[in-house]
C-alpha cells in the first residue's frame, strides 16, 4: 500500500516542546487526525492538507478512520497531545489494526514520540522521577475501579513514585479523592505530592505538599499529580519554592 499513517505526540503544550521530528511528520501529512483540542493546536500548513477533528472518547473510530485513509493511499497524521504510546492513541490505532481489515497490517505505521505529561510536570520542579515510578491512570472509561485500586495498591507497597494521569473530570471528580485516601492508608502522611497543571505552560501552577494535607479540589483534567517516594526529598531555597527530587539510590544507601 502507498499510503501512511504515523501517529504524532505534541507534547504538552507549549510549541517549544514539539520535537523536530513530530513537526516535519506533521508538515508532511495529507490528513490530520485527532481530537479537536489537539489538532486546533498545529499551525496551518502551507500545502492542501484535510483537518479531521472529533471529539473526545472515540478513540478507535478515530483510529479506523486514519487507517481506512491511510489505505487509500493518503499520508495521514494522528495526533495526541504528550506522547501518543502513554494512555493515548498508539495503543488505539494498534488495537484498531489487530480488530480490522489484514490488509491494515501492510500499512507503513510508526510512531512519533512526545513529551509526555509527567516528565513536563516533573522538569518544573527538579526529579521528582530520579528513581523507580510508574504512571496510572484513574480514569475507569476502560477498566473497572477495582483494577485502579489494586494497582494504586500495589504502587504504593512497592514504594514507587506514582504519576497519576487523568485524575478528575466533571464526570467523575470523586475519584482522586479516593485515590488519595487509599494511599493514605499504606503510605506516610508526610509523602511529598505535587499537583501540577499546565506544565510547560506560562500559565503552570505548582503546589507542593504532602498527602496529609493535599487538597483534592485543586486536582482537575489538566493537572498532573505525582505521589513521591518514602526517598523523595525537598532541597529549600531561599526566596524560591524547594526543588523536588528522588534520589537514584535506596534511601538508606545515603
Amino acid at each position: 500500500m502507498s499510503g501512511s499513517l504515523v501517529i504524532v505526540g505534541l507534547g504538552p503544550g507549549a510549541p517549544d516542546y514539539l520535537t523536530p521530528a513530530a513537526a516535519r511528520a506533521l508538515a508532511e501529512a495529507t490528513d490530520l487526525i485527532g481530537y479537536s483540542v489537539y489538532i486546533d493546536r498545529i499551525p496551518v500548513s502551507d500545502h492542501p492538507q484535510t483537518r479531521h477533528g472529533t471529539g473526545n472518547r472515540v478513540e478507535i473510530d478515530r483510529a479506523r478512520h486514519a487507517l481506512m485513509l491511510a489505505a487509500e493511499g493518503r499520508r495521514v497524521a494522528v495526533v495526541s497531545g504528550g506522547d501518543p504510546g502513554v494512555f493515548a492513541m498508539a495503543a488505539a490505532v494498534f488495537e484498531a489494526v489487530a480488530a480490522g481489515d489484514p490488509a491494515w497490517r501492510k500499512l507503513d505505521i510508526r510512531v512519533e514520540p512526545g513529551v509526555t505529561a509527567m516528565l513536563a510536570a516533573a522538569a518544573e520542579v527538579g526529579a521528582p522521577l530520579g528513581g523507580d515510578f510508574c504512571a496510572i491512570s484513574l480514569s475507569d472509561n476502560l477498566k473497572s475501579w477495582a483494577t485502579i485500586e489494586k494497582r494504586l495498591a500495589a504502587a504504593a507497597d512497592g514504594d514507587f513514585v506514582i504519576a497519576l494521569y487523568n485524575p478528575a473530570s466533571s464526570a467523575r471528580p470523586h475519584q482522586i479523592k479516593l485515590a488519595l485516601d487509599l494511599l493514605r492508608s499504606r503510605k506516610a502522611p508526610d509523602t511529598v505530592v505535587l499537583l501540577v497543571r499546565n506544565a510547560a505552560m506560562p500559565d503552570v501552577r505548582v503546589i507542593t505538599t504532602t498527602l496529609a494535607g493535599v487538597d483534592a479540589s485543586l486536582v482537575d483534567m489538566r493537572t498532573l499529580v505525582i505521589i513521591g517516594a518514602s526517598a523523595t526529598r525537598l532541597l529549600a531555597r531561599d526566596g524560591h519554592a524547594p526543588w523536588v527530587y528522588t534520589p537514584r539510590g535506596e534511601r538508606d544507601t545515603f
